[in-house]
């Protein structure tokens, strides 16, 4: 399986003074080079999340995006196939990638870094031999910072993907199926051949009967 990872940068000034760089994918040595800003908690203490981002971007089909503030890291998307003991890890599909954690630290919200971080790491063809799926839980999203409602956060979200062309997908997954505002989203890429289509939907529904 091919894994593309061809390095995208642009520039964000934040004011006359400031400037964010956003780029990826990362390699874990330069990545390695930097530290995470205190306010990116939101999965693990910082230390430890960096740590674990260090490791994503090593994995073969692992991919990091990141903003960056100089050497400090201010937000990042992360790709990487599904864990092991979920369903989407069945069959071993390697043209199968999940995109997992997107966090932004609270001071540079509002700048649209989630769909810019996005958008750059589906530019060049890179994803174009993938099949790129997202599930979103209410219970991972913040709330309490952006003080909107399940519905509103959702809308954001649906948005934010729409952004690099994913889109809803039915499901029977018990997690996901447990409250109304839980999704999957997906993107197929261009080249992804009909049989991994075809296999993904057989991993979407283990009671096909019933739908």
């Amino acid at each position: 399986m091919e894994h593309r990872k061809r390095l995208q940068r642009e520039q964000l000034s934040l004011d006359a003074s400031r400037e964010l760089i956003l780029e990826g994918p990362v390699p874990p040595e330069r990545l390695a080079q930097m530290t995470m800003n205190n306010a990116l908690d939101a999965f693990r203490r910082p230390p430890e999340q960096h740590e674990a981002l260090v490791e994503i971007a090593g994995l073969p089909e692992g991919r990091i995006i990141l903003a960056r503030e100089g050497d400090i890291i201010v937000g990042y998307v992360t790709f990487h196939y599904a864990d092991e003991l979920e369903r989407w890890s069945e069959g071993g599909m390697t043209d199968l990638i999940e995109l997992g954690a997107i966090e932004v630290a609270d001071e540079y919200r509002g700048c649209g870094l989630g769909k810019r971080m996005i958008e750059l790491a589906f530019a060049d063809e890179q994803l174009e031999n993938m099949i790129v799926f997202t599930t979103e839980y209410y219970w991972h999203w913040d709330l309490e910072g952006t003080k909107l409602n399940v519905w509103e956060y959702r809308k954001m979200m649906e948005r934010l993907m729409e952004a690099v062309g994913m889109v809803w997908f039915a499901t029977d997954d018990p997690e996901i199926c447990s409250h109304p505002a839980n999704c999957l989203m997906v993107r197929i890429g261009k080249e992804v051949p009909l049989s991994s289509v075809e296999y993904f939907d057989t991993v979407r529904f283990r009671q096909r009967f019933m739908y």
